[in-house]
Order: C-alpha cells, then structure tokens, then sequence
C-alpha cells in the first residue's frame, strides 16, 4: 500500500531538502520565500524527465533525481549563473509512492544538490499513471554577466569541455541489449553539470550552450541566435574517450557528434583568449578542447575529416517530436 500524499513529503522530502540562509520559507506552506542577492538577476530553468521517454523504467530512483537535477545545473551552468534553490515536483505511481523508492530517490537528489547547495524549497507530489519528475532550478547572476547562446561572432573559437559521445554510446549499447561499461553509463545516468566552469567563462565566453540534444544541433542553435553564423568544426580534433573513439571508427564519425546526453559546455571564445582558456583548464581540471572556428554566415556550416569536407547529416540531433521511436534524457 502506498504512503499518505503528506507523509511522503513531510518524512521523506523535507528532511532531505538543504538548509540555506537565503531562504525564508521552505517546504511546508502554499509557497517559499527566498531572499536574493542585493543586485542580482534570477535565473530559472525548468526540464521535466518522463519514464520511457527520458529514463528506462529500470533506471535506479537515485540516478533519475540525480539527473533531474543535474539538467537544470547544467542549463545554469551554460549561463554563468550560480544555482541556489529549486521545485522539484513528483507524477508517481501507485509502485513509486512508497517510502523505500523516495527514499532512495531523495539521496540521488542530496548526493548532487549538496555538491551545490542548492536548496529545495517547495514542489508538488501527484499520482500518475506514469513517472515523471520536473524540476525547477533558480539561480543568480550579476546583471549583463550573463552567458548567452547569441553572442558568437565570426573568427571566435569553439570550445568543448570534457568528452562527447560516451553518453550516446551507452543508449545505444542499451537498446541493443548489449553490456554497457560502468564509465558510460555513468556519463549517462549521472552526468556531471560543469557548474564552476560555467561560472569561470562568464566575461570569457561569447556565447555557450550546454550538450543535451548533440554537438551539431546545439551549436547549430548558438549559430542561428548569433546572426546565422557558419562555422568550420574540425571532427579529428573531438574530444572521445577511447570507447567512443572505437565506437565512432566502427560505425560513424558524426555518431558522437549528434547523440546528445554529454552535458558538457560548447561555447566560443575570441582567438586572443586561446591561452588562457588552456591555462583555466588546468585550473579548474577539466578539459577543454578548441574544436573549430565560426565562420561568417555565408560559408555555412563545415565538417572537416583528414582535410575533406563530409556531407552534413540531416538528423543532428535529438527532437522530441520528429523521432518519437528515441528515447532521450532532456
């Protein structure tokens, strides 16, 4: 039998929700209070993940909070802005509404929003006929710091941080049935929201995305809100893991580039600032990988392999509306 609507939330999510300074009013009544910093923007970013859709049903409940929550990090992240409080609402089940699964679900969620301290500060629970799991994640940001996705202007590099692909790989070797290696699953079931060095790019970056749908229809994305720029993107410089390297050589260079899930920052810099990029890698131990250049809107988009050019493919990336047959995570 299912737990009480209340008991769930007052024994299973409060306690686990984080405590902050800035918050007033948290779980508990018909809304929360925070207080925000004397100057600051808000900024809120909002994804709901559905079971089948985003997740397997089997899916561990600490990896579906964990990614939950680790999206909306990452949107954040790819704005510059610091994450503060969220809204977590539950779609549950009958077989979900159980104190045993929020349990584990809450410490998926602590494990990540400690890391932050990201406050929970209210949400919503109903009963479904299926999963789903919506957060919303607010945050701050110094006014005009932001990070946006239309500020690349032609000569600016483009930049990868961490690996691509590996994400993609373990969907694949999951739909086909197939043994997934610990390392991928884990860049897909828990990835990693590159929350400081969204940060660190603020005044850096001239514009970023964060890696959900796939390399090529995220950049695609800053290219068309920066003025329909082109861009020259050179394939062997992709920053693959080993696996992904094998995987790309047996089936197809472009696999990892349109697969999605990575949760890695792509964003473009001014050419001047090569070196201390290199040198904020090195900082922040993270990667960070010059993979091409923007290109005035007249070249168009270019993706070179040993000095040829390949032919653009025409899936770049995930929709959820053009491929309802592909499960996908954001």
């Amino acid at each position: 039998m299912a737990d009480t609507e209340f008991s769930l939330i007052y024994q299973q999510i409060a306690p686990c929700a984080g405590v902050r300074d800035d918050v007033l009013l948290g779980i508990g009544d018909d809304a929360a209070i925070v207080q925000p910093t004397t100057g600051q923007s808000i900024v809120v970013a909002l994804d709901t993940l559905v079971s089948g859709r985003h997740f397997f049903p089997t899916c561990a409940p600490e990896d579906i909070a964990w990614k939950a929550l680790a999206v909306n990090l990452s949107d954040l992240a790819a704005m510059g802005a610091v994450p503060k409080w969220a809204l977590l609402s539950l779609s549950l089940p009958l077989e979900n509404a159980q104190k045993g699964w929020i349990k584990r679900f809450m410490a998926g969620w602590q494990g990540l929003a400690q890391q932050y301290a990201v406050a929970l500060i209210g949400g919503d629970t109903t009963r479904a006929d299926q999963l789903a799991v919506s957060v919303t994640l607010i945050g701050e940001v110094s006014p005009g710091s932001a990070i946006q996705r239309s500020g690349a202007m032609p000569g600016d590099e483009i930049w990868l941080s961490g690996t691509i692909g590996d994400a993609g790989l373990a969907l694949a070797q999951r739909y086909a049935n197939q043994a997934v290696d610990d390392a991928v699953a884990m860049r897909l079931d828990r990835p990693t929201p590159r929350v400081n060095l969204g940060f660190s790019l603020r005044n850096l970056a001239t514009a970023a995305i964060d890696i959900s749908d796939g390399f090529l229809a995220d950049l695609g994305h800053i290219l068309k809100a920066s003025g329909n720029l082109g861009a020259r993107v050179e394939v062997d410089a992709m920053p693959f893991s080993p696996m992904v390297d094998a995987w790309q050589r047996q089936m197809s260079p472009l696999l990892p580039l349109t697969s999605g899930d990575d949760y890695e920052l792509l964003f473009t810099a001014p050419i001047a600032l090569h070196n201390r990029l290199n040198a904020l890698s090195e900082e922040l131990s993270v990667a960070l990988t010059c993979v091409g250049r923007v290109l005035p809107s007249d070249q168009g988009m270019q993706l070179i392999k040993n000095g040829e050019l390949l032919v653009i493919p025409q899936r770049q990336g995930f929709d959820h509306f053009a491929s309802p047959a592909i499960m996908k995570t954001s």
